[in-house]
C-alpha cells in the first residue's frame, strides 16, 4: 500500500480519493477549498484513519509515495505542483507524480520536464467517463509519459478506472484527451440536430432511437442522452463550460501542430450559443437547446 497525496477533492477527485483509501492506501488531502476536504471525511468516517488533512500541496507531498492532482486548468495545475507552497518543493526523488486534470499538452511536458530534474516520475493522465466513472471506479485513462512511470502509476490508478491505456510519451495523454473530446463534441452536435429533425418530423422517438441504435448510427451519447435530451433534462455532471474549456485546448494545440478542425471550431461556437442561453453548467447534451423546437 502507498502514501499517496491526494490534491483536489471535486466532483472527480473525491471518488477517486474514496476508492484509494477503500483499497488501503493512506492519504494526505488537499483542497484549495479545505470545506471540501472536511465534508470529504465526514462523507467517509471508515476512512479518517487513514487520511490526513495538509494545509498546502508542499505539506501534503511531504514523504509520500505519490502526488495525484485532480484539478481545474493549467494556472491551477501550476500552483500546486510548481509554485512557492507546491508540491515539488517537498516531494521525495524518485516518487511519482499523476496528473488527471484536462490541461494543455504544454504544461504536462513542462512539468515532464521539471520531474525530470528532480528525479520524480511524471504521468499525465486525463481521464473519460464522467462523474459516474468515478464514482464506480469505472474511469478509462489515457497516460503520457515513460514506460517506467506509467508502470508505476497503474497499481495505484486500477483503484478507480477500467481502462489504463499508454497512449506515448510526456504530454500524449493530453492530446489523446482532446482527440477524445473532438469526438464527443461531433457526436453531440449530429444527435442534436437529428433529434429535433426527428421531432419536426413527428416520428415516434422510441421507435426511431430503437431502430438506429442498433446500426452504425449507435453511440454511447444516443444510448444514454437521446429520451433526456426529449425531455429537456441536462443535469449529468459534464458541463457545457468545461467543453468549452476542452476544446479550447484542442483549438490551441491544433493551432501548433497545423492540424485542421474546422468542425471542432464550428462546434466550439455553438457550445458558446448555449452558454448564453443560460446552459453552462448543464450537462453537454443541453447543446440541443440552441435549436428550437418545431
Amino acid at each position: 500500500m502507498a502514501n499517496i497525496a491526494f490534491i483536489g477533492i471535486g466532483v472527480m477527485g473525491g471518488p477517486m480519493a474514496r476508492h484509494l483509501g477503500n483499497d488501503g492506501h493512506s492519504l494526505s488531502l488537499y483542497n484549495r477549498s479545505p470545506a471540501k476536504v472536511h465534508a470529504w471525511l465526514q462523507a467517509h468516517p471508515h476512512l479518517a484513519d487513514r487520511a490526513r488533512v495538509a494545509a498546502t500541496p508542499a505539506e501534503a507531498a511531504e514523504g509520500v509515495d505519490a502526488v495525484i492532482t485532480c484539478v481545474g486548468n493549467d494556472d491551477d495545475l501550476a500552483q500546486v505542483i510548481m509554485g512557492r507552497q507546491g508540491a515539488f518543493t517537498t516531494l521525495p526523488k524518485g516518487a511519482l507524480f499523476i496528473d488527471h486534470t484536462t490541461v494543455s499538452a504544454t504544461i504536462a511536458r513542462q512539468i515532464s520536464v521539471e520531474g525530470r530534474a528532480k528525479n520524480i516520475l511524471c504521468v499525465d493522465a486525463p481521464v473519460t467517463g464522467g462523474q459516474a466513472g468515478a464514482e464506480n471506479g469505472t474511469l478509462a485513462i489515457m497516460c503520457g509519459g515513460k514506460k517506467d512511470a506509467v508502470d508505476a502509476a497503474r497499481p495505484i490508478i486500477k483503484s478507480y478506472s477500467s481502462r489504463i491505456v499508454h497512449v506515448g510519451g510526456p504530454g500524449d495523454g493530453q492530446t489523446t484527451k482532446m482527440v477524445n473530446q473532438i469526438c464527443i463534441a461531433g457526436v453531440l452536435g449530429g444527435l442534436s440536430e437529428a433529434m429535433r429533425f426527428a421531432q419536426a418530423s413527428r416520428l415516434d422517438l422510441e421507435k426511431v432511437f430503437s431502430a438506429i441504435s442498433g446500426g452504425a448510427a449507435q453511440s454511447w451519447q444516443m444510448d444514454n442522452r437521446w429520451k433526456t435530451m426529449a425531455e429537456d433534462s441536462f443535469d449529468f455532471g459534464f458541463a457545457i463550460d468545461w467543453m468549452r474549456k476542452d476544446l479550447g485546448l484542442a483549438l490551441d494545440e491544433a493551432r501548433n501542430n497545423g492540424a485542421s478542425i474546422p468542425v471542432a471550431a464550428l462546434l466550439d461556437q455553438f457550445f458558446a450559443e448555449a452558454q448564453h442561453l443560460g446552459a453552462g453548467r448543464q450537462d453537454t447534451s443541453a447543446l440541443i437547446r440552441r435549436l428550437p423546437r418545431k
